[in-house]
C-alpha cells in the first residue's frame, strides 16, 4: 500500500444535466466543481440491474448501494430476491409460511399483513402483498387484515389513494362467504412504525398501538382517513397521522392470540424495530406494549443476520461474501468508518455484506454520531461538521489505510421535499468535502468521492397532466465517481460501470489484488 484511501459517500447526490428540481446543480459547490474540472471522473450506475434489482426502472437505495459498494459484486436484492421466490413458489414452500398458515387455519384465526403500500420497490412492493393474499385464501385462510403504511417517498408524494384502490379492488375480488379481507389500520411511514437505527422509538410505539391494539382515531375506510387527514393537515402521504378502521366503534383488525403476522417489507433498516417489538419477550423495554397478543410473526426477509431479527422470515437473504473489508483484513490494513445515525448502518452493516459484527476487532474502527430527532429540513447541515471532524482526525492519526464516511444530507433532506433546505444540504456537504480534501493533501491520502444513489438531483417532476410536482423519491440518475490524488492522475477506463466497480478500483489504488468474484476495476 503506497497511500491511504479516503472514500466520501455523498448520500443521495446524483449526476444529471437536467435543471428541473436539480438541487445539486443549483447548489453552490466549488469543491465538487473543482474536482470534476481537474480530476478523472465517471458517472456510474447506482440503480436497477447494477445493484441487483429487477430492472432499470427500479430506483437504487442506500442498502443495496452500500452492499454493492462494499462487496464489489452484484447480488439479487430486495424486490428481485422476493420476486424470484414468489415466481418460483419457493416462498410458499418455506417452513415459515407453512407454520403461519397452519396455525391460522387450524385455529380459524386472522392472518395480518403489515407493510409499506406502494410499488416503489425500495422497501416493499404491493404486488407481493396481493400475491400472498391470493395464496393465503387458496390455502384456507378465512380472515385477513392489512395494516398499511403510506409511502409518498419512493413514489409520488400524494399517490396513496391509487394503491389503496388497487388493494380494495383485490380484496373485493377475493371476499366471499369463505373469506373476509379488510384494511385495518394505517398511517404515514414517517409518522408511525418505520423508524430506523433506534432513533425514535415513540414512532414505533405509535404504529404498534394502531396495528396491534386498534387504538387510534377511527374512520370507516382507508380512503376516508387519507382524504380527511390530508385536508386537516396538508401533509403529504409519508407524514399523515395514524388511523384505525372501525365498525360500530370497534377496530376491525386488532390482533389476538393465535393470529399470524407478516411484515411484507423486504428492506431491513426500517423493519428492524417493529420486528424487535413483535419478537421481544417480557424483557423488551423500548416502550410499553400493553397486553401483548401471542401471535406468530414473520418478516419477508431476515433483516439482520447476526442479531437474527426476525426469528422467522419467508425468503432467505443473499449470502454476501468476499467484501472489501475481508480483503483489507487479509492484507493487514486497518480501516475506519463513520457517519451519523441515519447512515451509520450503511457504512458498517450494509457495507460489510449485511453483517453486524466486525470481521476484525483489531483492524476495524467505527464511529457513530447521533442524529437529531427532528425533520431534517430544519437543520439541513445535519451532522456534516462532526463527520468531517472524525474523518480528519482519522487521517491525521496515520493509523488507517482505508477511511470511509457517509454524508446523509442529500438523501435525508431531499426526502423532505424542501427544495431550499436540500440546496443548503448539498452545499453543506461540499463545505465538508473541502476540509477533507485539504486533510488528504496534507497527509498524502488519495480521496475518492462517490454516492450510493440519486435524490437531491431530481426534486421536481412533471405529472401525467404536465404539472410540476414535488418529488421525494430517489432518482434513476447515475452518481459521480471521482479520484483525487495531489500531483498524480489516475486514468479511468471508458465503459458502463456501476457501484460494484468501486471496491475493485479502491483495491487497485491500494495496490491489492481483488477477489476473483469481483467486477472489474475502473482504473486503466
Amino acid at each position: 500500500m503506497d497511500k491511504p484511501v479516503v472514500l466520501v459517500i455523498m448520500d443521495g447526490v446524483g449526476e444529471s444535466p437536467e435543471e428541473l428540481g436539480n438541487m445539486v446543480r443549483k447548489a453552490t459547490t466549488p469543491t465538487l466543481d473543482e474536482l470534476k474540472d481537474s480530476c478523472p471522473w465517471l458517472a456510474i450506475k447506482a440503480h436497477g440491474t447494477a445493484v441487483g434489482l429487477p430492472s432499470d426502472d427500479d430506483m437504487g437505495n442506500s442498502e443495496v448501494g452500500h452492499n454493492a459498494l462494499g462487496c464489489g459484486q452484484i447480488y439479487s436484492q430486495g424486490a428481485k430476491l422476493v420476486n424470484e421466490s414468489i415466481e418460483s413458489g419457493m416462498i410458499y414452500q418455506s417452513k415459515t409460511w407453512k407454520e403461519l398458515l397452519q396455525g391460522v387455519t387450524a385455529g380459524n384465526k386472522t392472518l395480518h399483513f403489515l407493510g409499506l403500500l406502494s410499488d416503489g420497490n425500495v422497501h416493499s412492493n404491493i404486488h407481493h402483498l396481493l400475491a400472498m393474499l391470493t395464496k393465503a385464501k387458496e390455502e384456507g385462510v378465512s380472515k385477513a387484515r392489512i395494516h398499511i403504511l403510506l409511502d409518498g417517498r419512493d413514489v409520488p408524494a400524494t399517490s396513496a389513494l391509487e394503491y389503496v384502490d388497487l388493494l380494495e379492488k383485490t380484496l373485493e375480488s377475493l371476499n366471499d362467504a369463505g373469506f373476509d379481507g379488510q384494511i385495518a389500520s394505517g398511517g404515514g411511514r414517517m409518522c408511525i412504525t418505520m423508524d430506523r437505527y433506534q432513533a425514535n422509538w415513540p414512532m414505533v410505539k405509535a404504529g404498534w398501538d394502531v396495528h396491534v391494539h386498534g387504538e387510534g382515531r377511527q374512520f370507516g375506510s382507508a380512503a376516508e382517513a387519507i382524504e380527511t387527514l390530508r385536508a386537516e393537515t396538508g401533509a403529504i402521504d409519508q407524514d399523515l397521522p395514524a388511523f384505525v378502521i372501525a365498525r360500530d366503534g370497534k377496530a376491525v383488525g386488532a390482533m389476538e392470540d393465535g393470529d399470524g403476522v407478516i411484515l411484507f417489507n423486504f428492506r431491513g433498516d426500517r423493519a428492524l424495530e417493529i420486528s424487535m417489538a413483535f419478537d421481544g419477550d417480557e424483557t423488551f423495554d423500548r416502550f410499553d406494549r400493553g397486553i401483548v397478543p401471542k401471535v406468530t410473526y414473520a418478516g419477508m426477509l431476515e433483516y439482520d443476520g447476526d442479531l437474527k431479527i426476525p426469528r422467522r422470515y419467508l425468503v432467505n437473504p443473499p449470502q454476501i461474501k468476499d467484501t472489501l473489508t475481508e480483503l483489507l483484513i487479509a492484507n493487514g490494513i486497518r480501516e475506519y468508518a463513520v457517519s451519523e445515525t441515519q447512515k451509520y448502518g450503511h457504512v458498517t452493516y450494509f457495507w460489510n455484506g449485511n453483517r453486524s459484527e466486525k470481521f476484525s476487532e483489531e483492524l476495524e474502527d467505527y464511529c457513530e454520531i447521533p442524529s437529531d430527532v427532528r425533520s431534517f429540513d430544519e437543520c439541513p447541515w445535519m451532522k456534516g461538521t462532526e463527520i468531517a471532524d472524525q474523518v480528519i482526525q482519522a487521517i491525521e492519526s496515520h493509523k488507517y489505510g482505508f477511511i470511509r464516511c457517509n454524508f446523509p444530507n442529500g438523501d435525508m433532506v431531499g426526502h423532505t421535499g424542501n427544495l431550499h433546505a436540500t440546496e443548503i444540504a448539498v452545499e453543506s456537504v461540499d463545505l465538508e468535502l473541502a476540509r477533507i480534501k485539504k486533510a488528504c493533501d496534507e497527509a498524502g491520502c488519495i480521496l475518492v468521492v462517490t454516492a450510493d444513489h440519486g435524490n437531491s438531483d431530481q426534486m421536481l417532476e412533471k405529472n401525467k397532466k404536465g404539472a410540476v410536482e414535488i418529488r421525494t423519491a430517489h432518482s434513476l440518475n447515475p452518481v459521480p465517481f471521482i479520484i483525487y490524488d495531489k500531483g498524480v492522475r489516475h486514468e479511468l477506463k471508458e465503459g458502463n460501470f456501476g457501484l460494484a466497480n468501486v471496491a475493485p478500483t479502491i483495491a487497485g489504488l491500494l495496490g491489492l489484488k481483488p477477489f476473483d468474484s469481483w467486477e472489474e476495476s475502473m482504473l486503466k
